[in-house]
């Protein structure tokens, strides 16, 4: 039923019980005249009329007073919905116009790319960056934009595009004298100058590394595979989990940046600043890292295996739990870093600095540690089976409960380190300098001893050195004798 209707029904219906409550007054008041009746009786009667006749209206009046504040409560909704509708269309009319600006903005700034001009592309990368900032909604978009920027203009040319490059580049004929060529003097050049980065590929990684990954999904992950960017500045950039598998990276400054879960497979880092960088769980397989800064470096649970590290700086860092399989260490500076429970299995880490680093549980297993220094290092519980320490320097180091099986540890020098529960089963410790170390419960079995130094040993027994193999020129503690069969051998 119509609003109308209804308005038309309570309108009829109102009037007529106004109509009989008049009647019925008017007939009550005209039986009250009755000759029978005495004057107390009629007015008593009138009074009963007159009070009944009032509260008759007065419900009347409530029942219309409701009546039409629910109208008005109707109208007033009805109002509050139309102005509701309204201020949706005009919000509606507002997200269009904006996003066609937003799309206007957007394709300026992108044929801006493609500008000639290295300030017009520069321009237009940071009116992208505003873009972002201001519309959440783009931002992945944009970066995806960016990062395409940058993998097209700054990509990995391969050995024979080089050479044809080479092949292109104008020749310098000089003066010619009697007709003849002057040679040009070719002079050597030993180190590679890294050619310095383009403005707006600078730029373009600036605004990538600075954006704001809180507003990114989880599984949105920057591609800037195999580019170029040598030399570039990204000090705290945040890089996470960006995808940089076979990038050049070289010289770059990463000091401070925040790459955890990135992934560097195959990638040139070579004399890059990753002070203090994050790497957390990064991957590193067969990166080349050599002479890099990784000072204070976060690298726990960094998955390096067959990473070239050579002459790279690692002071300080923490490796808890990397992998580092066959990884080249040579050369290494690893001093008070945090190695403990890595896998450093048949990695090359000869003549490396590990002094008072921690390779407590560490896995050694085949690592060639010729040479290196191990100082103070904490090896507690470490495998060292069948590795090569010659010459290695393990001055005062903790080597309790470690494991040497089959290493080989000809002269190097274990000088006053502890030994405690430390099994050299069949390993070499010919020349070995053991002077002042604690030999607690070490296992001598089969364990080569000619020409070791064990004069100020402490903790030794006559057992431990009757199943070792030693000679005349294995010098004992004094409380000491040669077994019967060394002096025969000797």
């Amino acid at each position: 039923m119509s609003a109308y209707k209804t308005d038309k029904l309570w309108r009829w219906l109102i009037t007529i019980t106004v109509i009989f409550v008049l009647s019925l007054t008017l007939i009550v008041f005209v039986s009250s005249y009755r000759e029978e009746l005495t004057v107390e009786q009629r007015i008593e009667y009138r009074n009963q009329v007159l009070t009944t006749t009032g509260i008759v209206f007065l419900g009347l009046a409530v029942l219309i007073n409701a009546y039409y504040a629910a109208k008005r409560a109707e109208a007033m909704h009805k109002n509050a919905i139309a102005a509701e509708k309204s201020n949706e269309i005009s919000i509606q009319n507002s997200r269009v116009n904006q996003d066609k600006l937003v799309v206007e903005r957007l394709m300026a700034a992108i044929n801006q790319l493609g500008h000639e001009t290295t300030e017009s592309r520069t321009a237009a990368i940071y009116v992208l960056e505003r873009i972002a900032q201001n519309f959440p909604e783009e931002h992945w978009t944009i970066m995806e934009i960016l990062t395409a920027f940058v993998r097209e203009n700054a990509p990995i040319q391969t050995e024979e595009e080089r050479k044809i490059k080479e092949r292109l580049q104008p020749i310098y004929l000089g003066r010619y004298k009697n007709g003849e060529r002057r040679p040009q003097k070719e002079e050597p050049n030993n180190t590679e100058v890294l050619p310095k980065i383009r403005r707006d590929i600078q730029a373009a990684l600036t605004v990538i590394g600075r954006r704001n990954s809180l507003v990114e999904d989880q599984n949105q992950k920057l591609n800037l595979r195999n580019i170029d960017i040598r030399r570039a500045e990204l000090l705290e950039a945040n890089l996470e989990r960006a995808d940089l598998r076979g990038s050049n990276l070289s010289g770059a400054n990463l000091r401070g940046s925040d790459l955890g879960e990135a992934n560097f497979d195959g990638a040139q880092l070579a004399g890059c600043i990753l002070y203090a960088a994050k790497l957390e769980k990064a991957s590193l397989n067969r990166a080349n890292i050599c002479w890099s800064n990784l000072n204070q470096a976060n690298l726990s649970g960094a998955n390096l295996r067959g990473a070239n590290l050579l002459g790279a700086s690692l002071r300080a860092a923490n490796l808890c739990g990397a992998n580092l399989y066959k990884a080249n260490l040579q050369q290494t500076t690893l001093r008070v870093a945090n190695l403990s429970g890595a896998k450093l299995f048949l990695a090359n880490l000869q003549w490396a600095k590990l002094g008072k680093a921690n390779l407590q549980f560490a896995g050694l297993i085949g690592a060639n540690l010729s040479g290196a220094n191990l100082n103070g290092a904490n090896l507690n519980g470490a495998n060292l089976n069948a590795a090569k320490l010659q010459q290695a320097e393990i001055f005062f180091a903790n080597l309790t409960e470690a494991s040497f099986a089959e290493a080989d540890l000809e002269r190097a020098n274990l000088m006053g380190s502890d030994l405690n529960q430390a099994s050299f089963f069949q390993a070499n410790l010919s020349g070995t300098n053991l002077m002042g170390a604690n030999l607690s419960d070490t296992n001598f079995c089969e364990v080569k001893l000619e020409g070791a130094i064990l004069t100020g040993a402490k903790n030794v027994h006559l057992q431990q050195i009757t199943m070792a193999l030693g000679d005349g020129t294995t010098r004992l503690p004094d409380y000491l004798e040669t077994p019967a069969d060394w002096r025969e051998s000797g």
